[in-house]
This record gives structure tokens, C-alpha cells and sequence, in this order.
């Protein structure tokens, strides 16, 4: 979207910011709120601050403190936006995946030599874990999580040079204490958990084999009485709950 085109919608896009950030205490975060916005909206490949910044003709600094640094809630902003997806989209499905963000080096948070679908193969990367809302047409995301590889947690190890690196590694990106390493389909449930909570209710849950093979996330989707539709890779085998094994 370039400029002309983000000026005819600004009327509808400040109110959708106004909604949204709503929950922000002070003006001048829901003034930042809404340049972040409209720089995510803009035309450009790289959404980074300095871009984003460059593009609205602002200093970067305004974007950069108000997403790492000001203090305002995430959780209230999301639900909002999970209720607005349900209401636009109202989905057929909520679709359970994880996305592969490509990076340089090893600063990012949570950023290891691990797989990644949007690469097709093991590179250096992010990986987000989210829930979408999904119709034939459309699909827009509930929620969605960091993950955070084995590498990054100072609990499995002993070593106290490798916790003391790993440790100085978290506190520089901002990771905190009481986030550790998970599976990625336990985080789908926390994040299933979380939405339904807000009322959101899953019309049915689908995922890939990377989810539907692992039988802790299938059965947590039938405790919590959610219908699915899962793959699972060929030599995956299931059997009634109350089968007995041949001797």
C-alpha cells in the first residue's frame, strides 16, 4: 500500500487502532500504536524500524521504544484482535502451524540452525508458532508464540560456563525468566487454552503431521472436546483406548 492509498483509508484505520489499542493507558502509546501500524502497512519488504521509520518520515527511535521498551499489555491488544479476526473471518477451521523467519546472525531472540518449512530445509532462523483463523478465502492469525530452541534454555544443562552464556544471552534479548523451552505443540495448546478463555471456540482444529504425530497433542484436543483433522506420516498407527497388546 503506498502513501495516497494508506491516506484514503486513514479515517477507518485510525478508529481500527483506537479499538485495538484501546487498553493502552496513555495517548502518546496509542499515537505510536497507530505510526507502527500504518509502517506495517506501507509498501516495503523489510519491516523493521529503521525501514518502517524511513518510510514515515519519523525517527526510528519512536517505533523501536514502543515495541521493546514501553510498558503496555500484549494480552488485552491480541484478544481484541482474535475478536475482530473471529467476527470478519468467521472461520471454518483454526489452523495450527509455525513459520520460519530467516536471519543473519545469532542475536535475535530464540534465532538457532534449526528447520524451517518457509526455507524447506535447516538454516538459521526464528520459528512462530500460531493459531489462524481460516475460511477458503481468508485467514487471519489469534495468536502465536516465540519458540524458543533447546539452546536457549540454561534448565537442561549443568555446565555452569554454558548456563552463565546462556543466561547472558536471554537477559540481552529480553527473554523472560519464566520462559523456557517447549514443544511446539504444547504451546498450540496453551495457545488454544488462552483463546478459549477469551471465548473464542474453535469451529474445528487442523494441523500437519509435525502436530498430529505427536498423540499428547491429539489427546489434549479430546480432553478439551475439540473435533480435529490432523496428518500423521504413514507408519503412525492408533488403536481403541482400551485395546491389549498381542503377546
Amino acid at each position: 500500500m503506498d502513501t495516497a492509498a494508506l491516506d484514503r483509508v486513514g479515517e477507518q484505520l485510525d478508529a481500527f487502532v483506537g479499538e485495538v489499542f484501546s487498553s493502552l493507558a496513555r495517548k502518546d502509546q496509542r499515537e505510536k500504536a497507530g505510526l507502527y501500524a500504518r509502517g506495517l502497512m506501507l509498501d516495503g519488504r523489510r519491516k523493521s524500524m529503521q525501514p518502517m521509520a524511513q518510510r514515515l518520515r519519523v525517527d526510528h527511535q519512536q517505533l523501536q521504544q514502543f515495541v521493546t521498551t514501553s510498558p503496555w499489555d500484549v494480552v488485552p491488544v491480541r484478544k481484541t484482535l482474535s475478536r475482530r479476526a473471529c467476527g470478519l473471518i468467521d472461520p471454518d477451521a483454526w489452523v495450527i502451524d509455525d513459520t520460519g523467519f530467516i536471519k543473519d546472525g545469532p542475536a535475535s531472540p530464540g534465532v538457532a540452525r534449526q528447520y524451517s518449512g518457509t526455507l524447506g530445509k535447516v538454516g538459521n532462523c526464528q520459528i512462530a508458532v500460531s493459531v489462524h483463523a481460516a475460511t477458503d478465502a481468508a485467514s487471519a492469525p489469534l495468536d502465536w508464540r516465540l519458540f524458543l530452541p533447546e539452546s536457549w534454555d540454561d534448565r537442561p544443562t549443568a555446565d555452569p560456563e554454558t548456563v552463565a552464556a546462556i543466561t547472558a544471552r536471554r537477559r540481552r534479548s529480553a527473554i523472560p525468566d519464566t520462559e523456557h523451552h517447549r514443544p511446539k505443540w504444547q504451546m498450540a495448546i496453551e495457545m488454544i487454552d488462552e483463546l478459549t478463555e477469551w471465548g473464542r471456540i474453535p469451529p474445528v482444529v487442523v494441523a500437519d503431521a509435525g502436530y498430529g504425530d505427536t498423540t499428547a497433542f491429539r489427546l489434549a484436543l479430546t480432553e478439551r472436546g475439540i473435533d480435529y483433522v490432523v496428518a500423521v506420516k504413514g507408519a503412525t498407527s492408533a488403536h481403541p483406548g482400551d485395546a491389549v497388546p498381542e503377546t
